[in-house]
């Protein structure tokens, strides 16, 4: 069979013409783009897991839908989750460079011809489509959803989970097939004329202006900057104010509510009178209770130093006080709580309602918290009483709460 002619431009061999592509470069990027990636898809499973989809209205996509590999989720350490999402967001920024020299690295092997070789070619074909564009969709609506900027029709969570699972089935075909050509690349490394077998040492090569060290040098740059300005929003601090990138890096002030919030009182819908002298907090069980903000006061008060971290990689921690959740279990007469439903204010949202585990809503630094940094809670901040749990997502840190229900 004879095979048409390769169209002009790009499709031709001598159309490339870089000294810098070959199987050792290409393996070296994979090679760190792979830890990057893995990284990112792990800490993005993690989670996923941290929501507690089995518990309540915490599911973020179809229960039915969902991979069966949730686990009950840790309130130790404290800082689990922020260390978790600060990896999953900064990380998902530095292999960004890493990326797309990849992409550049094999720019020959898109243009291949004739497109389709064989079945077996075309099932690799499609495998490589699954695998750039799933990780193009994920670091891009990742960096949309950490700016705010949802100029995507669709639920970024949702569509992020399920773009994860083909991104995480794509590479794992994509490493079998290609591990042996990595292994290969490592060990032909010095050798003279380096077997080729996906075409990408140029037939014609040009002069090098860059040496193959200095490419991966400016790789390496771009990252550190990505992270240099985004990593202060997780890490807190002098270094907040370098996260150029992080638009929660601004604080609202230098008070005790002086720290970064995800949605102000103005934006929820709220009736100011809601939260007025006539606010009641409801408390359902055996025993229901019903107690104002002044009555909460005058229990016994406990603090707690634990962080708020956010889906978008930001964190910071902060001293708060409170009634503990246990106490309010035990005083609605249940004291060995098996969930607990958090329901806010708020006339909407996904999040208004949220389920926590009995083991969370017991642990000794959970509270609904009325105060924060010696100084009454903002409205922004949730007044007239929030959630704070450890370890859990900035989410599920219920603000403006209206009843807890525990279950027994």
């Amino acid at each position: 069979m004879i095979r048409p002619a390769a169209p002009p431009g790009p499709f031709q061999p001598g159309f490339w013409r870089s000294p810098l592509r070959g199987p050792g470069l290409t393996s070296i990027l994979g090679t760190l783009l792979l830890a990057g990636m893995g990284i990112v898809a792990v800490t993005g499973y993690l989670s996923h897991v941290a929501y507690e989809p089995d518990l309540g209205r915490n599911a973020i996509v179809d229960p039915g839908r969902d991979l069966p590999l949730n686990f009950g989720w840790p309130t130790h350490p404290s800082w689990l989750y922020a260390a978790t999402q600060g990896l999953h967001v900064n990380v998902g920024l530095v292999v960004i460079p890493v990326l797309l020299a990849k992409l550049w690295s094999v720019m020959p092997r898109l243009f291949a011809w004739p497109p389709v070789a064989s079945p077996a070619h075309a099932i690799e074909r499609l495998g490589v489509a699954m695998l750039v564009s799933s990780a193009v969709f994920e670091l891009a609506t990742g960096v949309a959803n950490m700016q705010n900027w949802y100029v995507f029709k669709f639920d970024f969570v949702v569509m992020h989970y399920y773009g994860g699972v083909v991104f995480v089935a794509a590479l794992a075909v994509h490493v079998a097939i290609k591990m042996p050509v990595v292994v290969r690349a490592y060990r032909d490394r010095g050798v003279p004329g380096p077997r080729d077998p996906d075409g990408l040492v140029a037939v014609e090569p040009a002069e090098p202006t860059l040496s193959r060290r200095g490419l991966l040098t400016f790789v390496g740059a771009g990252s550190a900057l990505l992270l240099v300005t985004n990593a202060g929003q997780s890490i807190g601090g002098p270094l907040r104010s370098l996260a150029l990138l992080a638009p929660r890096r601004a604080v609202p002030g230098d008070g005790p509510n002086g720290f970064p919030v995800n949605k102000r009182f103005a934006l929820t819908g709220i009736d100011r009178a809601a939260v007025g002298p006539a606010w009641r907090l409801d408390v359902g069980g055996p025993d229901p209770l019903s107690l104002t903000r002044d009555e909460l006061l005058a229990l016994e008060q406990h603090e707690a130093t634990l962080p708020i971290a956010c889906v978008e990689g930001w964190s910071t921690t902060e001293r708060w006080a409170g009634v503990r959740l246990s106490e309010l279990a035990a005083m609605a007469g249940v004291p060995d709580p098996a969930s607990l439903l958090v329901e806010s204010i708020q006339p909407r949202g996904r999040l208004r309602q949220v389920t926590l585990r009995g083991d969370q809503a017991t642990d000794e630094r959970a509270l609904l918290a009325l105060r924060v940094n010696d100084a009454d809670l903002s409205l922004d901040h949730g007044y007239p009483a929030r959630i704070i749990v450890p370890a859990v997502p900035g989410v599920h840190n219920t603000k403006w709460v209206a009843r807890l229900t525990f279950e027994a």
